[in-house]
């Protein structure tokens, strides 16, 4: 039989959906039918047998890594601090290089002592991608709600715009695109060429702070199921990244969450992309012709 999911090979699933340990999570994904995830820095550093077995795992788990998350409060410091943070800048890419991951997750800042001078903002972005492009690395920059000059993709999309650089792009979040304005009509005066990922997360009782639940199982399908049909009419054909992180979640066998995260990704691939069931056979066809 023909897998459903064989043709959502650009839906992932954020690792800090999961509970648990590296291994258990890998394995969920795996068993879900995942072949990407935007993984956490933390799930290296907390595995037990330390970092190096660590990436073995997710190397030898055939799991391609879209992302790594996330480089938090970079931009607007100066001194030491700014120092400070461009050291663990180059750790956070050479962590790229070593699992073979070509793109970093950037959060806006929320410092309080960070400036909002664009001007400022825009420089320390520019030295952060030119120290990604000799690696071969993509910087995705996402506004924080509680960001200090950042708190909304649009103000992200302005910054990004003002600061020019060939791998500085944006990670948009579906749902700071529904409780900011429109809620869509500001999603196409993105470059969808400069938009590097896009995190679907649904909530149970509206926009509001609520409980975060996999896109499809919440309040706001339809909305996001809009978003969603908005980028695609842009030209977007980047990643999509599905999570949900609550309580709930924490205390369920990490295979449970990811089967619901499968759930998730049939949805938007079939009922929201309307993507088709591939024919039997027919990339092992493709295959022979082309060889």
């Amino acid at each position: 039989m023909t897998d459903p999911f064989a043709n959502m090979q650009d839906i992932g699933i954020n690792s800090l959906a999961l509970a648990g340990p590296l291994t258990d999570k890998l394995r969920a994904f795996q068993s879900a039918g995942f072949q990407q995830i935007l993984l956490a820095a933390s799930d290296l550093m907390t595995h037990p047998e330390g970092l190096d077995v660590a990436l073995t795992l997710v190397r030898s788990s055939g799991l391609r890594v879209m992302g790594l998350q996330a480089l938090n409060d970079f931009e607007g410091l100066s001194g030491a601090a700014h120092s400070y943070k461009v050291d663990v800048a180059k750790s956070m890419l050479g962590l790229c290089q070593r699992l073979d991951c070509h793109l970093l997750l950037v959060n806006a800042s929320t410092l309080e002592q960070a400036t909002s001078d664009t001007d400022a903002l825009c420089v320390n972005l520019r030295q952060l991608a030119m120290l990604a492009i000799p690696m071969d690395i993509r910087i995705a920059y996402k506004a924080s709600p509680n960001g200090r000059a950042i708190s909304n993709y649009g103000q992200a999309w302005d910054l990004l715009c003002q600061a020019d650089m060939p791998n500085l792009g944006l990670c948009l979040d579906a749902m700071d695109a529904l409780t900011w304005h429109g809620p869509h009509d500001d999603l196409e005066m993105l470059d969808c060429e400069k938009v590097f990922l896009t995190q679907l997360t649904d909530v149970m009782g509206g926009t509001e702070p609520g409980q975060c639940v996999f896109p499809g199982e919440g309040d706001n399908s339809p909305a996001l199921a809009q978003c969603v049909t908005t980028l695609h009419n842009i030209g977007y054909r980047g990643n999509y990244c599905l999570g949900a992180f609550n309580h709930d979640n924490t205390q369920l066998p990490p295979v449970d969450v990811a089967q619901r995260a499968r759930r998730s990704a049939l949805w938007l691939g079939q009922d929201v992309l309307q993507r088709s069931v591939p024919l039997p056979n027919q990339i092992r066809l493709k295959r022979r012709q082309i060889a």
